[in-house]
């Protein structure tokens, strides 16, 4: 088997999928629009896309699974930059000296998600 896609439960499948569109240059699919249901953030190559989907109630815990992201053309603090000025909030800093470390950051609806050094 193969992995299709990441799937992310949230309250707006395509606000969210905006947000992750921009911050990681992959397109949404042509075939979604505002108000569907379910809206897929489409990967280069073989890589499983992002496939956000509307469910009823809010999030109330901590992610069980995040993903962890490694800039290819900027610096990790850029990206960190970056993704603030998209709408995601810093949750916890653990950079340390000589490039170390990773910031782990929240989406516009809260799911943790990391960014670490190239």
């Amino acid at each position: 088997m193969r992995l299709r896609h990441v799937t992310i439960d949230c309250a707006d499948p395509y606000e969210l999928a905006t947000f992750w569109s921009r911050l990681i240059d992959w397109p949404i699919s042509d075939i979604d629009e505002a108000g569907d249901d379910e809206v897929l953030v489409e990967a280069p190559d073989q890589v499983p896309g992002l496939l956000f989907v509307r469910v009823p109630e809010p999030r109330s815990a901590k992610n069980r699974v995040h993903l962890d992201w490694a800039p290819d053309r900027r610096s990790r603090d850029e990206e960190v930059e970056r993704a603030v000025s998209l709408g995601a909030t810093i949750h916890e800093d653990h950079r340390g000296p000589e490039d170390r470390g990773w910031v782990t950051l929240r989406d516009p609806e809260g799911n943790e998600f990391c960014i670490e050094p190239q």
